[in-house]
């Protein structure tokens, strides 16, 4: 390999903020790694994405129990990556609630997810030792379902595939704030090598259609106030969009890989370059979105191995 990848080289330890975006709502951002989400209820608290270790759990614990005593009694995960999941244990949780789809996308590709995003990104599984082994949520559900934190009402939606197939968010009605996992992003790369890029701008409408007052992304900063809101989702739409589009003219007319990155770059460098995780993100998208313009629906699984291949075709 030429050199590695962006974000190995990455061991700047990130500031942590913990934002309220709601009356009993909170989101735990960090200068682009991933978020997490806390909603307190009349008796308990919801964890919406785990971190990627126990080690890393316990910060979103410490920020939790600033707030509040209350036990915590689910973790919800929107998606099946090891830096969203794999932390789930720290938080002794009754209920770990996937979507069906993520489910099974754990069982079909959670070991090489969990080896190659290791590989790629070591600072992110801080404390790595502690992890016990694969997240399996003890709940799952197809389309919808409701939890009710005593009064507080929490639904869990999937919109579409964005992110991965199994994408799911959280919406909490009585304070219109929303939970998105990784469709929606602040000022940060969508990690797109999961993705569906076809698909991904009408679950962003179906997100929109909703006209919440706030949301917790997967990356970035919360979103406080409508303006906010909208920007950031008109901003993924953006992102996704110029990622996509280069590429497909590319594998139209038969070109190589190497032909998309250099497409995707001349596109996407002059409005994305200084955002957190681009460089890491931008190899996968390409592959990804080379992949699905030439009909391969269902994206490929990552592996250690596939990573280092790919990523040594887009050296020449």
């Amino acid at each position: 390999m030429a050199k590695a990848f962006a974000s190995q080289g990455d061991m700047t330890e990130k500031k942590i903020s913990f934002t309220q975006v709601g009356d009993g709502l909170y989101a735990f951002t960090a200068e682009g790694d991933p978020n997490s989400g806390v909603i307190i209820g009349d008796d308990s608290v919801m964890i919406v994405e785990a971190q990627a270790t126990p080690r890393l759990a316990n910060k979103v614990i410490e920020c939790v129990r600033s707030v509040t005593d209350k036990p915590i009694s689910h973790v919800v995960l929107t998606h099946y990556h090891a830096v969203r999941v794999l932390g789930a244990s720290a938080y002794g949780a009754d209920q770990v609630i996937m979507g069906d789809t993520a489910r099974a996308m754990v069982v079909e590709r959670g070991q090489e997810d969990w080896d190659s995003e290791f590989q790629r990104f070591p600072r992110l599984f801080e404390g790595h030792e502690s992890i016990p082994g694969l997240t399996f949520p003890t709940t799952t559900f197809s389309d919808d379902m409701t939890v009710y934190l005593g009064n507080r009402r929490i639904d869990l939606m999937h919109l579409g595939r964005a992110h991965t197939a199994g994408d799911i968010v959280i919406h909490v009605p009585d304070q219109n704030v929303m939970f998105t996992g990784d469709i929606v992003e602040y000022h940060s790369a969508c990690y797109c090598g999961d993705g569906h890029f076809s698909d991904w701008g009408d679950t962003l409408d179906n997100i929109a259609a909703f006209d919440v007052d706030a949301i917790a992304p997967g990356r970035g900063d919360a979103l406080v106030g409508r303006d906010m809101v909208n920007a950031a989702i008109e901003n993924t739409r953006d992102f996704v969009e110029s990622t996509y589009r280069p590429v497909a003219k590319v594998a139209a007319r038969g070109g190589s890989l190497k032909e998309a990155w250099d497409a995707c770059r001349a596109e996407c460098d002059p409005k994305f370059a200084d955002y957190a995780i681009y460089e890491h993100c931008l190899p996968f998208n390409v592959a990804r979105a080379y992949d699905e313009a030439r009909g391969i629906d269902t994206p490929r699984i990552w592996t250690a191995q596939r990573d280092l291949e790919m990523w040594d075709a887009l050296q020449g």
